[in-house]
This record gives C-alpha cells, sequence and structure tokens, in this order.
C-alpha cells in the first residue's frame, strides 16, 4: 500500500488505477473475484467449476492470472479442460480428479517439511482421493499416495502405517461403511481429515452411511467434510501442514 501510494505522489500511478490496484475484489459482473483471498488465508481463491460456463471460467482465470495468483479450478469436465488448455496451455488437467491447475510459485513446495498422507480405503475412492491429492500439492504441499488400503484388508493399511504415522496431517477417503478414518486415528498423533465418499451399495444412501459413521468415530482427533468432497479435506490438511511448518 505505501508503495502504491508514494508511485501516486510522484505522478507514476493515477487515482484509478491505484484504486484498482487497492481493490479487495475485481466485479466482473457475474462474479466478484477475490484477490485478497490469499492475504486473509493464506491461499488465493479457488474456482468450483461445476455449473459455470468455458467463457465464465476463462474471465476468472485471466483476472487471477493477470494478479499472478496461482489458480485451481475443481469439478471441471474434460471438455471444458480442453477447450481453456487451449488458451492456457500451462495448465494441467486431471481427468480423474476434475481439477485443472496452474501453479505459478513453484519454490514454496521445496521451503516446507514434511508431508500430507492422503489414505483411500479402496479403489472406486480414487477420485475423491485423488482430487484432495492434487489440491494439496497445488496449494504447495507435499503429498505421499497411501492407496487401496481399506479394513477389508487391514494388513495393507498396517504395511503402510509407519510411513503415514510420519506425516503432517492424514486425509483419509472412505465409502462403504466409512470405517478406515477410525481405524487411522487409533493409529496416528496427528488430525485426521476424513472424507465419506457416495461409493457403496443402497443401503450407503450415496455416502451417507459413511458420513455418520465418521461423525460417530470413536477415534479422537478425526474431523470430517462433506461426502465427495475432497477438495475440503485437502484444504483443512494444507492449513494444518502450513501452521506445523510455521
Amino acid at each position: 500500500m505505501d508503495d502504491i501510494l508514494k508511485q501516486v505522489q510522484e505522478g507514476k500511478l493515477s487515482v484509478t488505477e491505484a484504486k484498482e490496484k487497492l481493490a479487495t475484489y475485481e466485479n466482473l459482473g457475474f462474479a466478484k473475484v477475490d484477490h485478497h483471498r490469499e492475504k486473509r488465508q493464506g491461499f488465493p481463491e479457488v474456482i468450483y467449476g461445476e455449473g459455470k460456463s468455458v467463457e465464465h471460467l476463462l474471465s476468472i482465470i485471466n483476472a487471477m492470472a493477470s494478479k499472478k495468483n496461482n489458480v485451481l479450478i475443481t469439478r471441471v469436465t474434460k471438455e471444458k479442460a480442453e477447450q481453456i488448455r487451449k488458451q492456457y496451455t500451462q495448465f494441467t488437467y486431471n481427468e480423474q480428479a476434475r481439477v485443472l491447475f496452474w501453479k505459478q510459485d513453484v519454490e514454496e513446495q521445496s521451503k516446507q517439511s514434511g508431508y500430507i498422507a492422503i489414505v483411500c480405503a479402496g479403489t472406486s475412492d480414487l477420485p475423491v482421493a485423488e482430487e484432495a491429492a492434487i489440491t494439496a500439492e497445488a496449494l504447495g504441499c507435499d503429498v505421499r499416495r497411501f492407496y487401496d488400503v481399506g479394513v477389508a484388508g487391514i494388513h495393507r493399511l498396517l504395511d503402510n502405517i509407519e510411513e503415514i504415522q510420519n506425516a503432517t496431517v492424514s486425509v483419509v477417503v472412505a465409502g462403504m461403511e466409512g470405517a478406515l478414518p477410525s481405524v487411522v486415528g487409533g493409529l496416528v498423533s496427528h488430525p485426521v481429515m476424513a472424507v465419506p465418499t457416495s461409493v457403496g451399495y443402497g443401503a450407503n444412501f450415496q455416502g451417507l452411511s459413511a458420513l455418520l459413521t465418521m461423525l460417530n468415530s470413536c477415534a479422537s482427533g478425526i474431523s470430517v467434510v462433506n461426502i465427495d468432497n475432497g477438495f475440503g479435506g485437502a484444504y483443512n490438511a494444507a492449513l494444518i501442514h502450513r501452521l506445523a511448518n510455521e
């Protein structure tokens, strides 16, 4: 702010230009892009892609990129991603996670020590687990994946438990009855973000049974996000990981 005011005083910047630089958000008419999100919360605004047209997404991306912000878009179809990447070839798209991102600051990740463990019960839960993993990586965290380690074959989890225990925080993704976070929570000394998925047969109620199991966990240190919300679990984990590093 001091630098901008000094430029106005020296005549290098007009009052109108200064107002634009000092504005907390940019009004695009259909959206208000929050350019100060990173200053308040530590990470730039994340775009929820579902329901938005390619034209709207491109306008938001243009606004964020002009401010040198990293861009992360969740719930993006392959078709939309392909159209966006025609203009922004530097973007990376993960079809399984349905995440499109552009990370301009590549140095931040190397400065942090430790890692986030992404623990996934079954292969059917991978889209949600990958949304969590890609989100955490895009937010500057190192990630280690532990997939297909559900309670039906608990020896697979135990074979990896030491590496999971050494993580700063774990994001545990499970469908069906959703028991995995409780098991992991009883074996680690760090926070666990539990993510229920909609994977399961009829009485699973599109993830409701897993959600209720996780909310009623007997293990301490478990926090639960909404059904299929891999992004939410990873975002909270990234905040914890950053605080641990600070």
